[in-house]
């Protein structure tokens, strides 16, 4: 799954580690969900969502594989 989550960071001018700690994670995470190799809890997603104040659909990019 695709995101957004390293635009919106920057954007906010906010390193991983300010992040993982305002949403109680660690920079680990960030990193690995920044570069797709780490799909969030449902939990992790609203978090994100919230801090941002966009719409989940908006920070994860879902693309069905071809059948």
């Amino acid at each position: 799954m695709k995101n957004r989550l390293e635009e919106l960071r920057k954007a906010r001018g906010l390193r991983q580690e300010e992040l993982a700690e305002a949403l109680e994670v660690s920079r680990q995470t960030i990193g690995s969900l920044e570069n797709g190799r780490y799909n969030p809890s449902i939990l992790l997603a609203f978090k994100l969502s919230r801090y941002f104040g966009v719409p989940i659909e908006e920070l994860f990019i879902y693309e069905e594989e071809p059948s």
